[in-house]
Order: structure tokens, then sequence, then C-alpha cells
């Protein structure tokens, strides 16, 4: 995979705030504001950065936490590192072309994984299949 690298400006030029907030500043937005909370429809998630494919609807389900969550994310497109930022030990969920902070993953979620992707919906865009 062709990594993509941008420099601030050029990040700032090809995203709204709130997406440059979330992806390369590491936000989070707001719970059950996004675009893609409710979202039922059957299609795939791409990064918002750089259009890398992530999660697909199949793996998506309604968690009540606030966030778009799946149980599964494309293994070559996502990297998990060590978050300890405010006090707390997490997983963030990164893009791997792009660097974007996409949100956090957690152990709560359903079988088959019993994974939570905890997502950012400023972070993504969805096509329907």
């Amino acid at each position: 995979m062709d990594k993509v690298t941008k420099s601030e400006e050029e990040w700032k030029k090809k995203l709204n705030d709130q997406q440059f907030q979330v992806l390369r500043k590491k936000a989070t937005e707001l719970p059950f504001t996004g675009e893609y909370v409710n979202t039922t429809e059957d299609g795939k998630y791409y990064c918002a950065g750089c259009g890398n494919e992530l999660f697909s609807s199949e793996t998506k389900f309604d968690a009540h936490c606030g966030w778009p969550s799946f149980y599964a994310a494309n293994k070559e497109s996502v990297e998990l590192k060590e978050d300890n930022s405010h006090g707390m030990q997490r997983t963030e969920v990164v893009c791997k072309k792009c660097g974007g902070h996409l949100g956090h993953l957690f152990d709560d979620g359903p079988e088959p994984t019993g994974k939570r992707f905890c997502i950012n919906s400023v972070a993504l865009k969805f096509k329907k299949i």
C-alpha cells in the first residue's frame, strides 16, 4: 500500500475543519452527532482523508455509544496503536495509508470478534453498494 504523506497545510486545504481536527489532531466528535451513527444501508466505509477502504456495513452494529461501531476492520487498512492520553489506556485506530486518527478499539463488541471499533463519523466517507 502506498502511503499518503501531506504537510499540515496540505491537509488543511483538503479537509474541512472538523475532519482536520479529528484525522490530524486526534480530536473526537461529540457523541450522537455524526453523519453515520444511524446508517444501516449496505456499503463500504472509507477514510475521509485518503479514500482507503476501512470497514464494511456487514460488520457495523449499534453499540448505543454515539459513534459508528464495527466488530471488524479491513486488516490491511488500519493500524492499532497504544494510546495513553487523557489518563486512560486505550487502543487507537489509525488509517494505515495516511496515518489519520479514526477512533479507538474496545473489547466489548459482539461475536464473532468481541471487538468494537468505535469510529468518528467525520473520519469516514460512506459509499452504498
